[in-house]
């Protein structure tokens, strides 16, 4: 897929459980559009040696994200917001920003279910690039923070998979775009995953079929 070129400035906003795949997602969405990927996790270890992760220090780093992304905007650069927007108010304030800049906004709601993202969370390898600098979890801290998120009710979002490969992931951002007319159809068309069809019938030239164990019966 060729990368897409977005005719109005956009904010990409994330919103999903600690471990649902959110920075992997948005670092490569932000490379697919050309857009600067600001990440709260980093930001919070190059201003902090031995961050705190309290109120305090979230503050500095939204005021500074949130500065950023205006600066970006403004330039005419599209921003992917690598920091979950958790509660109505934050997405309310970065939607505000971006009408005010005459910019689109859209919100990616990416999904994982509760176990796979904290499992994923107690096997974090600070030598890869998405867990390098990503928060750590307790169960019960984890726990906590879900227990403060605000699922969007009311709200215009899109929602993928965290567990998908991100190509299809794409493909459903793409039709947002599309819808927003932020991209033409041919561009759409052209990065779009076509399902294709499953073979339901086993190949016998991989082996003997035991045909008692066929469950699927076609009427």
């Amino acid at each position: 897929m060729s990368k897409l070129r977005l005719n109005k400035p956009t904010l990409v906003m994330l919103y999903g459980f600690p471990g649902a795949g959110k920075t992997y997602f948005a670092r490569q969405l932000a490379d697919n559009i050309s857009a600067a990927h600001i990440s709260s996790d980093r930001l919070r270890f190059e201003l902090f040696d031995n961050p705190r992760y309290d109120k305090k220090e979230a503050d500095i780093i939204s005021h500074l994200m949130e500065y950023m992304a205006e600066e970006f905007l403004k330039a005419g650069v599209n921003v992917v917001f690598d920091s979950n927007a958790i509660r109505v108010s934050d997405r309310r304030q970065l939607r505000e920003l971006a009408r005010r800049l005459r910019s689109e906004q859209v919100l990616v709601w990416t999904q994982t279910d509760q176990a796979t993202s904290y499992a994923r969370l107690e096997v974090r390898d600070r030598r890869k690039s998405d867990d390098k600098y990503a928060a750590p979890y307790t169960k019960s801290e984890f726990e906590s923070y879900i227990g403060h998120m605000q699922n969007p009710q009311n709200e215009d979002y899109v929602v993928i998979s965290g567990k998908h490969t991100f190509t299809t992931q794409l493909s459903a951002v793409v039709k947002k775009f599309y819808d927003l007319s932020l991209i033409d159809s041919q561009t759409a068309t052209s990065n779009v995953i076509k399902p294709g069809l499953v073979n339901l019938i086993p190949n016998p030239t991989q082996g003997r079929v035991d045909l008692s164990r066929r469950n699927i019966a076609i009427r």
